[in-house]
């Protein structure tokens, strides 16, 4: 069998979800990768067959999304010529982590493509969502990376097709204590902006991994670090707390370390406001900003030690058993489909 696997390169969550999910890929076929976008820092330990730049939104330094840049980068001859270049005829299977190349591919194709991401579980309508309808956002999530079939990763389980986390093997195995530091990932902030609301904290030692610096710098009370993997694993499992934007992966992590966390969305982001919303629900505290207005929440944030007590166990491989069972034209054997929609709750 003959599979794709595609990728979203914007950020770091859906390649890092990725390491867990192609192994298990593997076990049942020929697995090609593809990666778009532009915004990535981790390197994957397999190769990658298909690197296209897509669609990418580019972080800004304001704590939002660089419009003009993402509008700049955006050419739409290129977009198109890679989804007529991509062979997506060969394919058996597509399995699609929010990739808008392979997605668009199989729509022109009226080929199957099945979503398996942390945004097929936002669009459900059981999902929590902000206050604040935002028409434009959601018909970007909605139409960004087209999918005939959704399977969802979320906070908490809202509907069938709604899964817990991948929780990564590296975090599963990470070793787990309190430092005292805090880390930091916001990458919609650029240093300065960091240093100079950090550093109004002067009894916490910050940890912050920085997208606009690849050497360590220390100012006052805030040390500033490149991002790598296993720097920033070790970090957060020894630290007190992580303050990150309203993605889905790092504050998933955080959870399931046990760390207190606050969120900060990213504006103009639809996404992170959903699962900022979904987070404010189970009890984390979530700002709109670091300006000097939210000083109070994060020092407050600070001083109180509660954590939110979270279950994510590790149904990966269950996941993936389903998806081939239902999909695969060969698979035929209606126990196994049955035993793991008993298991799984589906």
């Amino acid at each position: 069998m003959k599979i794709l696997y595609a990728i979203q390169g914007t950020g770091n969550g859906h390649l890092s979800r990725s390491m867990d999910i192609v192994p298990l890929l593997q076990k049942k076929g020929d697995v090609d990768i593809l990666v778009s976008g532009v915004q990535g820092d981790l390197a994957l330990p397999f190769p990658v067959k298909y690197q296209f730049k897509g669609l990418s939104f580019i972080f800004g330094k304001k704590g939002g999304v660089d419009m003009f840049k993402t509008f700049m980068k955006l050419k739409s001859k290129r977009l198109y010529n890679e989804i007529k270049q991509l062979p997506i005829h060969e394919y058996d299977l597509v399995i699609n982590d929010f990739e808008p190349v392979s997605a668009w591919a199989c729509y022109g194709a009226d080929k199957p493509c099945i979503s398996l991401s942390h945004q097929a579980a936002v669009l459900n309508a059981k999902s929590p969502k902000p206050s604040n309808f935002d028409l434009l956002g959601q018909t970007i999530l909605r139409y960004y990376a087209p999918t005939t079939h959704q399977y969802g990763f979320h906070f908490e389980r809202y509907d069938k097709n709604i899964f817990t986390p991948v929780i990564r093997q590296q975090i599963r195995a990470a070793h787990i204590e309190n430092l005292g530091h805090y880390t930091v990932y916001l990458p919609s902030y650029d240093d300065e902006r960091l240093i100079k609301s950090l550093s109004r904290f002067k009894h916490i030692q910050w940890q912050v991994f920085s997208k606009h610096n690849t050497t360590p710098v220390t100012e006052k009370n805030v040390h500033i670090l490149p991002i790598q993997n296993e720097l920033f694993i070790k970090s957060m499992s020894t630290a007190e707390g992580v303050i990150c934007g309203a993605g889905f992966e790092t504050p998933a992590e955080a959870l399931f370390m046990g760390k207190k966390l606050l969120v900060i969305p990213m504006k103009g982001q639809y996404e992170q406001h959903c699962n900022a919303a979904a987070l404010a629900e189970m009890g984390v505290p979530v700002i709109k900003s670091l300006k000097k207005k939210h000083y109070a929440v994060i020092e407050q944030w600070l001083e109180n030690d509660s954590r939110i007590e979270v279950d994510y166990p590790d149904i990966t491989e269950r996941i993936i058993e389903q998806i081939f069972t239902k999909f695969n034209p060969a698979a035929s054997i209606l126990d196994i489909a049955q035993k793991w929609e008993k298991e799984l709750d589906l």
